[in-house]
């Protein structure tokens, strides 16, 4: 158990809080081979937890190329956008077991809940509202890879909730999410508590390669973790 509750828990979206079925790789993937590129499944999985704009511009750019420039780049974001939306219609995400229910205990316990992703602004929108989510109906601030300079594993989306909901000291931050970027977006920032989590993309071995305080389950363990509560969890 931790000795004392965060003042901040920054979650990622697809695969930490909600189950998207990893539609979002299977877009991304699509996407790069209608443009032209062959990208492996190891290629695919290397941006796990990334600007999905970064990823493509990387999937996309031969070896010793030059990238693409933003003009060349923006008709290719905005075909993965329609694509993840026509798949999310077509199959739609649904909140993780147990995890709006451990979110709303956080936030009962005074503990400011942040939300970051990968996703463009457009995207989670639409995909927040739809899940009954929006505005501040289960975090205080949603923070997008649009919304930095630089996504995961920087830790700008983790300083920015931070900004956005008055927290200072990273030593009351935990960050938790279920890709490796995640864990080392946790790592730089300083958070005290990076926890990964086994609800999506990435096992128990792969997260346990990266620097971490805990492993758990799903989200819907944080409460127990943190002593709201007295179920069982795993530590790593």
């Amino acid at each position: 158990m931790i000795a004392f509750p965060p003042e901040l828990v920054v979650l990622d979206i697809a695969g930490t809080t909600i189950d998207e079925g990893l539609q979002v790789y299977r877009v991304l993937e699509e996407t790069v081979t209608a443009h032209g590129g062959t990208p492996s499944a190891a290629d695919i999985a290397r941006w796990h937890g990334s600007a999905k704009h970064e990823a493509l511009r990387a999937l996309l750019t031969p070896s010793g190329g030059t990238p693409l420039d933003d003009e060349a780049l923006a008709p290719i974001v905005a075909d993965f956008r329609a694509r993840l939306v026509a798949a999310y219609a077509a199959r739609p995400p649904q909140p993780l077991p147990g995890v709006p229910e451990a979110l709303a205990e956080l936030r009962a316990a005074g503990i400011k809940v942040a939300l970051n992703t990968g996703f463009d602004r457009d995207i989670v929108d639409s995909l927040l509202a739809a899940l009954g989510w929006a505005g501040d109906a289960v975090a205080d601030t949603v923070v997008c890879g649009s919304d930095v300079p630089t996504g995961r594993p920087a830790p700008f989306m983790i300083f920015t909730a931070m900004e956005r909901l008055g927290v200072t000291d990273v030593r009351r931050v935990l960050v938790a999410g279920d890709t490796p970027r995640d864990l080392e977006a946790g790592t730089r920032s300083g958070a005290a508590f990076v926890v990964g989590v086994l609800s999506g993309a990435s096992d128990a071995a792969e997260l346990g390669g990266h620097r971490h305080t805990h492993l758990l389950p799903s989200v819907a363990a944080l409460p127990a973790l943190l002593g709201l509560r007295g179920a069982e969890t795993s530590a790593a």
